[in-house]
């Protein structure tokens, strides 16, 4: 018997008579993209074959075929409590809401369960989401024997790549019933079919995260039309190592919609014993560490058998990180995996042989039908591969129509490869890593997935971005960032009242803050200060809002809810793109700058760039309203003449729809109290019955982890991940569900981020110490439960602890959890580390010099005792590192997911056993922040 690699070779080289050559299509230019799919498709199959996509002109498989699919979609849809999502399709609000489950972290028991522990698991970033084995209710030993080693059996010894015909495929599986499992991609295809817009683009920015492979194509076989996902895609943003062919490297961040790359498709046509998810797993693996990005057969239920997935194209990328050892290639790549056969799923094969530069074709047979389809491709300029297996299929046939496809496809024997057995299974992973690498060095088609929607749309499939609303608020934010030319510029000129009055104004308002503290003030320099005041916010008052600021104004102010949340959408990416460079060197972390804020400084001079960001546009309406408000109050203005008055019900419009807003400025570091208040006046009234609030703050030096946290705890949307972050404090509103309310004890929970507040700044920086321990005491005043978080075993910044001594004054000290985070991957410490001793032991001198300000030397308590907490019962956590592996293609780790879970559940069994103090209403909320 002749070796695989002979037996290539020789049908490579021969040349048998089919008799037969496939029909040419004949073109038309006035037939729609799909109309000349479902002709091409018809026109190849001839009489003599009846499956055919579209409408076809077959009878029998006309009236069956449909109406199976029609039903298995509402089946399945019903089967997971989905079909109440049709017409008004899941929120992302809803997805958020606080409840029960919340607190537990609890097993699907049935199917209708699925949905909700899908999205809480990708919500915590587990990368055990997928995962859909449910825990029956009953006990083991009460289930019935005989239905029990039936669905072994049928998990365990039914294979996909069995030659099962089409024809057969509904009578082998049965719709799967309440007590069996679910195929993980059908879960995945319900559940956004079901979801509106902003809550897909959520799943797949959580699946990104946790290295799952995202849906780009989303079947719909109910409709027979299937969806591009092209915005679901847009808020998924990736960083790897850029090194041009001469000079130095450096990190580049870009959205992947955005960037090109090389793109490879692997299908599979007819059936194929070799797993396209398994090879393309292997490939985009670095080293010998295996990554399931895509769900295969071998996982838990992998081998379910799929009743709404199949058309599903899946797409993943491999991201260098400039380490020889783990980059499989050297610049991104692209990789596309199709559900199902490509001759039943037509469209999308052609889509992906227009979009690839490759496209690897994984069968076990080649027959008449499956080479007519290839004879189509005829025209194509992509390049083609097979994979073979030598135990399975028709050996010769497969031979005769391959050397048929040789001047069709323009291949050669390079381009038919064969595995012969799993034991070779790291030496065939080398060959096609090497065949892909040998296309990226080469002339090659690079396409982002704009340029892939782009190809959709002429194929006729519905591309998700396309509705009007999105269309019209991306043509909105169009005519806002084309006239940002220069960051700083356009700051001066459109944003007016950030610039110098607004600095002053806040620094004369703070210096009369503070002198009303002092023990005998003299009036005439109160006057002073008062007159400089209002002429500053006069000149601001005189000003009308900008060309840009008005176009804002009106981007929010749209009756549609889905038009500004595309809107606010927009205007992220689009002032991310024009507002900071692509190529970047790695940046410093504020724990590397410590050492430049150990001296005094100018307050208004920011330590680290800030980024422009719808934050600057609301600020500029604050500051609006702020002046407005001030000569109201002074009597220099009529509150009959107020332009302004209704700013804060369109800001708190977007704090309903899941935007962060800015508590306290970033540029001038105050606190704008009228703006502020009038927020939550605002969401007082819009709230009306359901106003009790628990206040939840997260104080830490930028770089210690605690956006991250927050957006993993409670699936937020707090700036992350880069040190030109904004520098202003943010507060987001998460609902409690009505049913969980009374339980809970608050209808509301405001989580509070110290953003880039708290810098690290030492005793001896002065006046910047003094404002950052100011505002750590007022975001600590305004909380019920207050988490720090820090990194490693650091000692605790000095202005967080300034604010303990502070509000110990006070007598009110919210609860505290403190969080240390491991930064760097490091091993995890012993059960009682050195930040546990830090809390028992006596201060530092760094700290003591805190304490020495607020005259307490002398009595000075650990700040366990400060805190009233127990370092040994959970109020100190050590959560492990975010990432298992190296970034860029790590994942987030387990082990950071379930402790970010477990203090979850810490803070909210704190919450409703009252161990928070007690919760306010928002009155009570405004009433508090006057004070402070």
């Amino acid at each position: 018997m002749a070796s695989p690699g002979i037996e290539v070779e020789l049908l490579v080289k021969g040349h048998s008579d089919l008799g037969e050559v496939a029909p040419e299509i004949k073109p038309s230019e006035r037939r729609t993209a799909v109309a000349i799919a479902d002709l091409e498709w018809r026109e190849m199959e001839g009489d003599d074959c009846g499956f055919h996509y579209g409408d076809g002109t077959n009878e029998a498989q006309d009236n069956d075929f449909p109406a199976v699919e029609r039903s298995r979609l509402q089946e399945m849809l019903s089967l997971l409590g989905l079909e109440t999502y049709q017409m008004q399709k899941l929120s992302l609000q809803d997805s958020l809401q606080i409840s029960f489950d919340s607190m537990k972290n609890w097993a699907p028991q049935v199917p209708k369960d699925l949905p909700w522990h899908f999205l809480r698991k990708l919500q915590a970033l587990n990368a055990e989401a997928r995962n859909t084995t449910m825990v029956l209710d009953m006990p083991p030993d009460a289930r019935p024997a005989e239905k029990e080693n039936q669905m072994e059996e049928e998990m365990i010894y039914w294979d996909p790549a069995e030659d099962i015909a089409a024809d057969d495929i509904y009578s082998f599986s049965e719709l799967p019933t309440p007590d069996t499992p679910v195929n993980p991609l059908d879960l995945l295809c319900a559940l956004l079919l079901s979801s509106d817009s902003f809550l897909q683009q959520e799943i797949v920015l959580k699946m990104s995260l946790c290295q799952f492979a995202l849906p780009l194509v989303l079947p719909d076989s109910e409709n027979h039309y299937h969806t591009f996902l092209l915005w679901a895609l847009r808020a998924v943003v990736r960083t790897w190592w850029s090194q041009p062919p001469r000079g130095l490297g450096s990190l580049r961040e870009d959205s992947v919609v955005l960037s090109r790359a090389p793109t490879f498709s692997f299908v599979r046509m007819d059936v194929s014993s070799n797993s396209k998810s398994q090879l393309l797993n292997a490939i985009l693996s670095p080293g010998r560490r295996q990554w399931d990005c895509f769900w295969h057969r071998d996982l838990n239920l992998g081998t379910n058998p799929r009743e709404i997935a199949d058309g599903l194209v899946e797409i993943s990328w491999f991201f260098p990180s400039g380490r020889d050892d783990l980059d499989v290639f050297p610049e991104p790549v692209a990789f596309l995996n199709l559900r199902g056969d490509i001759g039943s799923h037509w469209l999308q094969f052609k889509l992906l042989t227009e979009i690839s530069s490759a496209v690897f074709i994984l069968t076990d047979n080649i027959s008449k039908k499956e080479y007519k389809l290839l004879y189509s491709m005829k025209e194509s300029t992509t390049k083609y591969y097979f994979i073979l297996s030598p135990y399975r299929g028709k050996r010769n046939t497969n031979l005769r129509f391959l050397n048929k496809l040789i001047p069709v496809l323009k291949i050669d024997h390079s381009h038919v490869l064969v595995k012969v057995s799993s034991t070779d299974s790291e030496s065939f992973v080398r060959r096609i890593r090497g065949i892909v690498g040998s296309v990226v060095r080469s002339p090659c088609r690079r396409v982002s997935v704009e340029d892939m929607a782009h190809a959709a749309r002429k194929l006729g499939l519905r591309i998700d971005e396309d509705c009007e609303e999105c269309q019209k608020a991306k043509d909105r934010m169009e005519r806002i960032t084309r006239k940002i030319k220069d960051i700083d510029g356009y700051r001066r000129d459109e944003l007016r009242l950030q610039g110098d009055p607004g600095r002053k104004a806040a620094q004369v308002e703070r210096e009369f803050c503070q002198l009303q503290w002092a023990p005998d003030p003299p009036e005439k320099h109160r006057a002073e200060l008062r007159r400089r005041f209002l002429e500053l916010r006069m000149q601001q008052n005189g000003q009308e809002p900008t060309s840009g600021v008005q176009e804002f104004i009106a981007g929010i102010s749209s009756p549609s809810p889905g038009e500004r949340q595309y809107f606010l959408r927009w205007m992220e990416w689009g002032l991310a793109r024009v507002g900071q460079p692509r190529l970047r060197q790695p940046p410093e972390t504020l724990l590397t700058l410590r050492p430049k804020l150990s001296g005094a400084s100018d307050l208004s001079e920011p330590l680290w760039p800030e980024p422009l960001g719808v934050e600057h546009f609301l600020r500029e309406m604050g500051q609006f309203y702020e002046a407005e408000s001030c000569l109201v109050e002074a009597g220099r203005l009529p509150a009959g003449q107020r332009r302004f008055a209704h700013f804060p019900g369109l800001a708190v419009e977007l704090l309903l729809l899941g935007l962060p807003l800015e508590l306290v400025d970033g540029g001038t570091l105050s606190i704008p109290v009228r703006w502020v208040t009038g927020l939550l006046k605002e969401l007082h009234i819009r709230l009306d019955r359901r106003s009790r609030l628990v206040v939840l703050s997260a104080l830490g030096i930028p770089g210690t982890g605690k956006s991250m946290l927050l957006n993993t705890m409670f699936g937020l949307r707090f700036a992350t991940g880069r040190i030109c972050s904004p520098r202003g404090a943010f507060m987001q509103l998460i609902t409690v569900a009505e049913g969980f309310s009374q339980d809970l004890g608050c209808d509301h929970i405001l989580v509070i981020d110290s953003g880039g507040l708290i810098s690290g700044a030492l005793t001896s920086a002065g006046d910047r110490f003094e404002l950052e321990a100011s505002l750590a005491t007022l975001l600590m005043g305004l909380s019920n439960v207050t988490v720090v978080s820090l990194a490693e075993t650091r000692d605790i910044p000095p202005a967080i602890l300034h604010a303990f001594l502070r509000l110990e004054k006070t007598g009110h000290m919210p609860s505290y959890q403190f969080v240390y985070q491991n930064l760097h991957d490091m091993p995890v410490p012993s059960p009682k580390p050195r930040e546990r001793r830090q809390l028992l032991e006596p201060p530092s001198d760094l700290n003591r010099a805190a304490a020495q300000m607020e005259k307490q030397g002398g009595g000075f308590r650990t700040l366990a005792g400060l805190a009233f907490c127990d370092p040994e019962r959970q109020h100190v956590w050590h959560v492990p590192g975010l990432w298992h592996g190296a970034p860029p293609m790590a994942a987030v780790s387990l082990g950071y997911s379930e402790a970010i879970f477990e203090l979850k559940r810490c803070l909210l069994e704190n919450i409703r056993n009252g161990l928070s103090n007690q919760n306010k209403n928002i009155q009570q909320l405004i009433e508090l922040v006057r004070r402070l």
